[in-house]
């Protein structure tokens, strides 16, 4: 195990662990509003300290690890089955309809994606986070049609499938049974990275105010750590490492299966 790995699965796991623990151990609720501990320092009470309405901070951090988890692997299980479906079948199919196909991805590659994910939230009055889901899943899949029709393209004339259609194997068995486990390397090595990119994405869009108001988020939180920053910069600056530190470890992860996972290796 290189060293790229020995940093970013312990990340990936400690990440993963607060997702799953997070609300179960969290010491208060992060929406319980405390005016007389506004913005105090660490304390027994409050091992991170409080936010300038005296939420618990490291409840806040937990239950952010829960939502962050959440929206980033329903809207990764979506785009990596829409994007692989839509581009490895059509790649599969070939003629006019892969051609399509192909155009449709490049075109929807050209909109950039934070602008596409804001004005599909902004048309919500109360976005939740089905509405973020959504909205990330709707250019979340292009980069997994572009992954799966390369690798379709280079195994559809392999010589594996050319038996397989020699014995009479219907076209849907091929792509299902021989094609597609062969093309998983590369997807899940892409669903990793994504992992991280979708973290990054609904921190970005909650600092904005575009998240689910109803839930804590680490983007609300370094929003209001902006606010404070030279009177509480520790807001900040916990916010900010948490997220930094979730997409190093998909980053780290994610490079370390791509060199476990090719085969040139």
């Amino acid at each position: 195990m290189n060293l790229r790995a020995r940093l970013g699965l312990p990340l990936v796991g400690l990440f993963t662990a607060m997702a799953l623990l997070g609300p179960s151990i969290s010491p208060r609720s992060p929406r319980a509003i405390d005016l007389a501990h506004v913005l105090e320092g660490p304390s027994s009470q409050h091992l991170l300290g409080t936010a300038d309405n005296g939420v618990d901070v490291l409840s806040v951090l937990l239950h952010g690890a829960r939502l962050a988890g959440v929206v980033s692997l329903t809207t990764v299980l979506i785009s990596l089955v829409v994007g692989t479906l839509l581009g490895g079948g059509a790649a599969f199919v070939g003629g006019r309809t892969g051609a399509v196909a192909a155009r449709v991805t490049d075109a929807a590659q050209s909109f950039p994606s934070v602008l596409v994910n804001m004005a599909v939230l902004a048309l919500v009055a109360r976005p939740g986070v089905l509405h973020l889901i959504a909205a990330l899943s709707i250019t979340g899949w292009v980069g997994y049609a572009r992954v799966a029709r390369a690798e379709v393209l280079r195994l559809r004339e392999r010589e594996f499938v050319t038996a397989a259609r020699a014995m009479g194997a219907l076209p849907g068995r091929i792509f299902f049974r021989h094609v597609l486990p062969n093309a998983s390397g590369p997807l899940v090595v892409q669903a990793t990275f994504g992992l991280g990119a979708v973290v990054l994405a609904e921190a970005s869009l909650s600092f904005l105010g575009l998240g689910p108001g109803a839930s804590a988020s680490w983007g609300a939180l370094l929003d209001q750590g902006t606010a404070h920053l030279l009177q509480a910069p520790r807001l900040a600056v916990t916010a900010g490492v948490a997220i930094t530190t979730t997409v190093l470890g998909f980053n780290l992860t994610g490079d370390w299966l791509r060199d476990k996972l090719d085969p040139r290796g």
